[in-house]
């Protein structure tokens, strides 16, 4: 344990979307950046979400009109740095007018004042309005707008029941949550910045307004000492303890937490866009195309009281989705057709909201000083705004540690992603003719996960075999070499969870030799590392 005389700018806690995002901002701006993440990148909320870039609609209802606003106009920003983990998709609002409802959103407590036949509605012109909003307040330029759809003889109509007759139908974003994660980490790393994953920070302290902070290795229990002018306390569900046992600070800010999980069923219907359900409880529902051969099914809001507690989706949640889900499908599912479970806490800002659903998802930073040296706190947020988020982040920092360049982050382009953003089928089609022996759904997988990079990861190779080892479902370890030589992957966990979703393809055996290799290949790497 050695101290060092080197002074950071910034140590950023927590390697989720906004510690990785802030880090790659701030590097991107000539600021020393070390990121100290307990676990692997995105091995918490940011791996566990919806997967959507989305505008939020049922946030107008609770009139959050400037998170609604700053997540459109995000959308298209977003789409253009990363078209291969993020694209256009539509979704599709089935409407029934005899369709009632339980809220206490803002919007329903007002209408049941003004109108109170309309108790327990949302009415077709409410719908209306607020998709009109939708399609206007972020300034489309790229995504389709709303229209309605007949849903007699569709195939947006097929899987659902015969009562739903019409549906309103608006555009959003699908995004790869964990991998824009490790490409924002990897980006900042290329731009100077220190990324150090399984590493945990133990202690802060304020000596002579630096911060000196003690960071252990969780694997070896090997621990160092680092140095830092200013703390980004990026620790998501770990914010709150992060701010009470780890940098002891007199911040009264609080954190709620909510527990939001998913179910993942065979594949429910054959088109590609995703279905918005309203539930009799005011709550929503998506059921999206995934991965091609299953549907993702959520999300639910439980408060979550303890982040040392690891979310699990619980049995009165998937039956709570599956009842929702078969209020509209005509072929109803049982919870026999899960396939996986995910489940995620958010570290929303504690704003005194009576439920965990109405909590707000807006993010909230606040810098404090009690300490001595300066420490940023991040509060809530959500995928979509991200990139906003790191650029307030870098106004609050620049506000501490001296006048900074200004942002820089819209539009350029996470590593793979330099490429238009309708240009998916023609690198693919690329792949295959420069790679012969890759069939359309392998080079379309390694497009949509590698972008441009996947030339690099397929190198020389003239037949499959010389990728090496097949683990399965087309995951080779060339791959697996990529991952973690650049990606910070250490665990077929990793592998299989996080930087991709093939754990839904491969067996417990598979998982388990795929494991045994990474641990050998990193045993072989030890020494030359030391």
């Amino acid at each position: 344990m050695t101290p060092t005389d080197d002074i950071r700018d910034l140590l950023v806690i927590g390697g989720g979307i906004n510690g990785c995002g802030i880090a790659r901002d701030a590097a991107g701006r000539g600021l020393s950046v070390t990121l100290a993440e307990m676990s692997d990148l995105a091995s918490a909320t940011s791996s566990a979400s919806t997967k959507l870039f989305h505008g939020g609609l049922r946030y107008l209802e609770y009139f959050e009109f400037r998170l609604v606003r700053e997540s459109l106009v995000e959308r298209e920003t977003l789409l253009r740095a990363m078209p291969h983990i993020s694209w256009p998709m539509r979704f599709v609002l089935p409407y029934h007018a005899d369709m009632r409802f339980e809220s206490d959103t803002p919007t329903s407590k007002l209408l049941s004042v003004t109108m109170p036949w309309m108790r327990g509605r949302r009415p077709a012109w409410l719908i209306r309005l607020g998709l009109f909003f939708y399609d206007t307040l972020g300034g489309r330029k790229i995504l389709p707008g709303t229209k309605t759809v007949d849903l007699a003889g569709t195939p947006e109509g097929a899987p659902l029941q015969g009562r739903f007759d019409h549906a309103y139908e608006y555009s959003d974003c699908w995004v790869e949550d964990s991998r824009l994660v490790a490409l924002n980490a990897r980006d900042a790393e290329a731009r100077g910045a220190t990324i150090l994953t399984r590493t945990k920070v133990t202690a802060a302290d304020q000596v002579d307004g630096v911060w000196d902070v003690t960071l252990e290795d969780t694997e070896t229990g090997d621990a160092r000492h680092v140095r830092a002018r200013m703390i980004v306390n990026a620790g998501g569900p770990w914010v709150g303890d992060i701010i009470r046992s780890r940098v002891r600070s007199n911040s009264r800010d609080g954190v709620r937490l909510v527990r939001g999980s998913h179910i993942v069923t065979r594949r429910l219907f054959e088109h590609d866009k995703c279905y918005f359900f309203q539930g009799t409880d005011g709550r929503i529902m998506f059921a999206i195309p995934y991965e091609t051969d299953f549907t993702l099914i959520g999300t639910t809001d439980c408060d979550h009281p303890d982040p040392s507690v690891e979310p699990v989706c619980t049995e009165d949640e998937k039956r709570y989705m599956v009842d929702f889900v078969n209020g509209y499908l005509k072929r109803p599912i049982t919870t026999d057709d899960i396939v996986w479970t995910y489940s995620g806490v958010r570290p929303l800002y504690d704003d005194g909201a009576s439920s965990a659903t109405a909590a707000t998802r807006d993010y909230v930073l606040k810098v404090d000083r009690s300490a001595g040296a300066p420490m940023l706190n991040i509060f809530g947020g959500k995928i979509t705004t991200y990139r906003r988020l790191a650029e307030s982040a870098l106004e609050k920092i620049g506000g501490e540690l001296g006048d900074l360049p200004g942002p820089w982050t819209a539009g350029v382009p996470l590593p793979g992603g330099d490429f238009p953003v309708d240009g998916v089928d023609e690198l693919v089609a690329e792949l295959s003719r420069g790679w012969p022996f890759l069939d359309p759904r392998w080079a379309r997988r390694l497009v949509r996960a590698y972008g441009t990079d996947a030339r690099d990861l397929l190198g020389d190779a003239v037949q499959a075999s010389d990728l090496g080892r097949d683990f399965g479902a087309t995951l080779t370890a060339a791959e697996v070499d990529w991952l973690m030589d650049r990606e910070y992957a250490r665990t077929a966990q990793d592998v299989l969870w996080r930087r991709s979703k093939l754990g839904l393809r491969l067996s417990e055996a598979q998982a388990a030799d795929l494991d045994a290799y990474m641990a050998d290949r990193r045993a072989r790497r030890a020494p030359a590392a030391e």
